[in-house]
């Protein structure tokens, strides 16, 4: 979002400041978010990578040995186990994140409360993520409960057939050209 944009539109220089502020808000928050995930994710690789440097290690002093053996295929279960798990976390990482700012482009005002609301066994991140399952529940709750959503705010709009605005300054202007 540009400000010429917003200026196109008609908007004011303190209405465009006030948005472009919450603009801001909004992209430094998804900026943490999304720093704090890599750094889950370097540190995830970093331990993956740490375990099979181990289990190379072990494998080379195994060779005939049976107990050693046996400890290599506890520890590589075990490994591949954490793997699994890590991989898991970080996919739910991924869903949570997407559906979060999925929600945020739909203005809801409250995330935690419509995450109540919304059916988790239907929303899928597929391998572009691309979330499926959530649009349709999105809209069905905009419909049934509209006052989750911020709509922003309606202003009353009074045209004057092109006249300028009644103010007393101009209402006495008026009077003076038509010579009242």
């Amino acid at each position: 979002m540009k400000r010429k944009q917003l200026e196109e539109l008609g908007l004011q220089e303190e209405q465009i400041k006030k948005i472009m502020d919450l603009n801001g808000a909004d992209i430094e928050k998804a900026k943490g978010e999304s720093s704090d995930l890599q750094a889950e994710n370097e540190a995830l690789k970093s331990q993956m990578s740490e375990r099979d440097k181990d289990l190379k290690k072990l494998r080379s002093q195994v060779k005939d040995n049976e107990g050693l053996t046996k400890q290599f295929n506890d520890l590589k279960s075990k490994y591949d186990k954490d793997t699994a798990d890590l991989t898991q976390k970080l996919a739910t990482n991924r869903l949570n994140s997407a559906i979060d700012q999925s929600l945020s482009k739909a203005n809801v005002r409250n995330n935690k409360a419509i995450r109540g609301l919304l059916n988790m066994d239907e929303i899928k991140l597929d391998d572009d993520g691309n979330l499926t399952g959530l649009d349709d529940q999105i809209k069905s709750l905009h419909k049934s409960d509209a006052y989750l959503f911020n709509e922003g705010q309606k202003q009353g709009y009074q045209p004057s057939d092109g006249q300028p605005p009644a103010t007393d300054t101009t209402q006495a202007m008026v009077n003076v050209f038509k010579g009242v």
